[in-house]
């Protein structure tokens, strides 16, 4: 029997080589959907025809929407990069589609000066275009920019890669330590700071 953990990794890993066929145009949002669900049940073992397929597919969705929610922690750091006039852009691999509802549902369009989108755009993350595209959108230098994402390879190595400062949410308490170049938080409420330190240089 597979574990929880070893259940989301191996999703992840089945979604990245999906999502990748819809940046490169060979399939569709919606035929890579039921291909990944597909892929992700025969590592397991299971063979599912088409009509099973679609049923466990569209039984994750309704689970996924009805779970979205919007941690403790993001609100008011949004408010204070509002505040303070810092322009912010979400940089995404989703579907536009999927992903623009979501944001929608959750309140936090009002947010987003921009949202760079892989299946829109092209290229993915850790792609360097991606990031570079998120920021001549926002009118920012890439040595000026902060990225935050969950994803250490994806989302912090990928930014610091493309030459922004790359900062990796890491909620789950992941143990080692960060490469070098990236800056490791455990919550949003450390972006402020951590922001402040690095566009001053370093400097606190």
């Amino acid at each position: 029997m597979i574990g929880r953990d070893d259940a989301w990794l191996a999703w992840q890993r089945t979604t990245d080589e999906h999502v990748a066929r819809v940046i490169s145009g060979e399939c569709d949002y919606d035929t890579m959907r039921r291909e990944r669900t597909r892929a992700f049940f025969a590592d397991l073992g299971e063979c599912l025809d088409d009509a099973e397929v679609d049923r466990r597919e569209q039984y994750r969705l309704d689970a996924m929407e009805q779970s979205w929610r919007v941690f403790e922690d993001t609100l008011p750091c949004l408010d204070w990069l509002r505040a303070t006039g810092i322009k912010v852009a979400a940089v995404t691999n989703a579907s536009g589609p999927h992903q623009r509802a979501k944001i929608a549902a959750v309140g936090l369009s009002e947010f987003f000066d921009e949202v760079v989108i892989a299946g829109e755009l092209g290229v993915a993350k850790p792609d360097p275009a991606i990031f570079r595209t998120a920021c001549l959108d926002l009118g920012v230098d890439l040595a000026e920019t902060v990225h935050v994402g969950d994803r250490l390879d994806l989302d912090a190595i990928g930014a610091r890669d493309a030459g922004m400062h790359g900062v990796w949410l890491n909620r789950t308490g992941e143990s080692g330590p960060a490469p070098s170049g990236v800056s490791t938080i455990s919550s949003l409420a450390e972006l402020p700071e951590l922001i402040v330190c690095e566009l001053s240089g370093g400097v606190c």
